[in-house]
């Protein structure tokens, strides 16, 4: 398991924010900064838990994701945001936490920081 990026919700715009319209979210990349953060601003008709909009939560690049959600508190089931990365968000000790599984096809474009 390695640090990915930390990612803080917002609820102000922020400069260099992209808007991803299928997932209801506007982010600013975490590759924009030297710390990994990535703010996170909600459409309100976005489905996302509560937990994931008013609480920061740490991000985890995992092998298998599957195997990383055996016997955890899944939050939010895995999905793919786009292609070659699988996501899931768990929730360790009241915290929201996300793991993230990156195919070796696509991980240049998603470095740990």
């Amino acid at each position: 398991m390695r640090f990915h990026h930390l990612g803080v919700p917002t609820n102000e715009p922020r400069p260099g924010e992209e808007h991803l319209p299928r997932l209801g979210i506007h982010v600013v990349p975490y590759t924009s900064n030297p710390f990994g953060i990535e703010w996170m601003r909600f459409d309100p008709a976005c489905e996302v838990p509560d937990l994931v909009r008013t609480v920061p939560h740490l991000a985890f690049v995992v092998e298998d994701l599957d195997d990383a959600l055996a016997g955890r508190q899944v939050l939010i089931p895995p999905n793919s945001p786009t292609e070659g990365v699988r996501v899931a968000f768990v929730v360790h000790e009241g915290a929201p936490v996300e793991l993230m599984e990156i195919d070796a096809s696509v991980a240049h474009l998603y470095p740990c920081p």
